[in-house]
């Protein structure tokens, strides 16, 4: 069973405000996924599904729709922010002349599969973290000396 649509969709109900007086009009629909698995002795695999978010008549929501959104991709999706070619090609929007507004998003779920006395148990995995900006300089050494410094970004 895959948990991020869910996760999802109860994040968006609590931040997007006119999704909390109406949430029949926000709908996730998984289009067609792939299991990604190799042939290593564990059975683990992961899922990887793109996942369309409609919000019929948004409105002024659009905003407040993709801002929740990202905020909840850097949690749970960050390589979508992370890598140039996700951050890139990684979302993509619609919009009907009714106001209704859909996102596709590609999404991943990792699986772990373990084996322990013949039994098989199958765990959910979250997301690596995302290393946090240092805020203090970076510096550079080579063979002990400081030779560059610079902020960090």
């Amino acid at each position: 069973m895959m948990l991020k649509p869910k996760r999802l969709r109860e994040a968006l109900l609590a931040r997007v405000p006119d999704l909390q007086n109406h949430p029949e009009r926000l709908t996730l629909s998984l289009e067609q996924g792939r299991v990604v698995c190799t042939p290593a002795a564990s059975l683990s695999f992961e899922y990887q599904y793109p996942l369309r978010i409609t919000v019929s008549d948004a409105g002024d929501d659009r905003d407040a729709l993709v801002v929740s959104l990202l905020l909840w991709l850097r949690e749970n999706q960050p390589d979508l922010m992370t890598t140039a070619a996700r951050r890139e090609n990684g979302m993509v929007f619609s919009s009907s002349v009714n106001g209704d507004f859909s996102l596709v998003i590609p999404l991943t779920e990792r699986v772990l599969v373990s084996e322990s006395d013949g039994a098989l148990s199958v765990t959910h995995l979250p997301e690596p973290a995302v290393p946090e900006a240092m805020s203090r300089p970076w510096q550079l050494y080579i063979n002990h000396q400081l030779v560059s410094e610079w902020p960090a970004v």
